[in-house]
Parts: C-alpha cells; sequence; structure tokens
C-alpha cells in the first residue's frame, strides 16, 4: 500500500464540476517529486471515465454542500465473497472532501465516514490514481 502519494482537486466554482486543478503528489525514487498539475482539458480521453466516477461521488453530497477540494489516496477495501463470508482486500480511492454550504458558507470535511460512496473501488479509478502518481521505482 502506497501512503506517500496523493490527488488532490480543486474546484475554484464549487458545483461546476467540469472546472478543476488538479495536483498529483508523490515520492519518486529521489524521495521527492515536485506537484504536476493538470486542468481539466489536461486529462488523457481515456482516464475521463474515472474522473467522472469522482464526480458523481462528489454529487451524493447533495445541494447544499458543494465541493472546494478533494484528497484522493490509494488504500484497501474490503470486498466480501461468496456465502461463506470469506473477504479479500481490494485496492480502492479513497475521498476526503472539503465543502461549503451553499447558503450559510461554512466549510465541512466529509470522509467515506459520512458517505461511504467515496471509497473507489472500480478499477478505473485505481488506474486513474496510479497514473497520475506513477513510481519511478518500479
Amino acid at each position: 500500500m502506497m501512503n506517500d502519494a496523493e490527488i488532490q482537486i480543486q474546484f475554484p466554482q464549487p458545483g461546476n464540476w467540469q472546472e478543476f486543478t488538479m495536483t498529483a503528489i508523490y515520492q519518486d525514487k529521489g524521495g521527492y517529486r515536485p506537484p504536476a498539475r493538470y486542468t481539466q482539458d489536461e486529462i488523457p480521453a481515456e482516464q475521463a471515465p474515472a474522473m467522472e466516477s469522482v464526480v458523481a461521488a462528489l454529487v451524493g453530497l447533495g445541494e447544499d454542500w458543494q465541493a472546494v477540494q478533494v484528497w484522493a489516496r490509494l488504500g484497501k477495501d474490503v470486498l466480501t465473497l461468496a456465502e461463506d463470508g470469506a473477504y479479500t482486500m481490494i485496492d480502492a480511492v479513497s475521498l476526503t472532501v472539503e465543502a461549503v454550504h451553499a447558503e450559510t458558507k461554512g466549510r465541512r470535511i466529509f470522509t467515506a465516514s459520512d458517505y461511504p460512496a467515496f471509497i473507489l473501488t472500480d478499477p478505473a479509478a485505481v488506474e486513474f490514481f496510479r497514473f497520475f502518481t506513477k513510481d519511478e521505482r518500479v
């Protein structure tokens, strides 16, 4: 499990999911890589569906709260298998979201504890994370 990488996504206009700046932060074989920034126009077409899954999770916040910043980290999630109750650990992207309230303008941090949909187990989301946080040590 890689704990030395994350992706930060900023939405300058809360509620406008089409405009964002994404920053990939990770360590390379030298120990640190300066953050790489991307705009919505710089996301490769093959990675767009995974970004859409992030946005779909954010829409679950409802109309009162609008995401302004998201932190995505790669981790593990439990997948239950079959009727015997056995389970396996799978890679998943976990989102932490800073949101602003539409009326009061108050801010709050939401996690997967608040919204289970913030754990993205879709393989495309995991690949998206890895695509932007490539580790040259491999």
